[in-house]
């Protein structure tokens, strides 16, 4: 197994959001031979091509845009807003697609998680973020979809996951995302 980079990025901004506590949890199930990395979105000034030009440029793009360059794969996990993707997230992904020409998400692998409160788990910010991969060249792991519906049924205020199975389940998203990207390497 290849010692690869995963960029992990959380679209929730709230410091003790749900979505942030799963993707701790599943950040730590990955191999030991992974590094795996949150990349924070929460800094980033809304991306306005009049400051994509030299001299202009935020830092926090720059640095951003490095660390997204440096990833081998990504494991986006978010919430949904109004039936899409926080703004955050969307800002993120723009960001680190500009200027025209130098993507740095693109030709990587990615696993998308989206959790909330309500029964649908975060259903169309899922396929809102897949829909957006797909014209960035990430390719989205098929499978496994995973919606994480009524989230407080299994994870506390203090971001532990109160069922095993639900341990089970998180350490099967991470094997086949694994198994995705050794095979999207190959």
């Amino acid at each position: 197994m290849a010692n690869r980079k995963i960029g992990v990025i959380v679209g929730s901004l709230r410091k003790g959001s749900y979505n942030r506590q799963i993707a701790t949890k599943l950040m730590s199930l990955f191999p030991s031979e992974y590094q795996v990395e949150m990349i924070e979105i929460g800094n980033l000034p809304l991306y306005n091509e009049d400051l994509d030009t030299p001299g202009n440029v935020p830092q926090a793009w720059t640095d951003f845009r490095e660390k997204v360059a440096e990833k081998e794969g990504f494991l986006f996990v978010t919430p949904e807003y109004n039936r899409s993707m926080p703004a955050a997230m969307k800002n993120a992904l723009d960001v680190a697609s500009r200027p025209f020409g130098e993507n740095a998400w693109g030709g990587k692998p990615a696993a998308v998680v989206s959790g909330s409160i309500g029964a649908t788990g975060g259903f169309g910010a899922h396929h809102h973020l897949r829909q957006t991969l797909v014209v960035l060249g990430v390719t989205a792991a098929p499978q496994p979809e995973v919606y994480l519906g009524n989230v407080t049924s299994f994870i506390n205020e203090d971001g532990t996951i109160t069922k095993e199975d639900t341990v089970a389940f998180f350490q099967g998203i991470i094997d086949g995302f694994v198994l995705f990207t050794e095979q999207f390497y190959k």
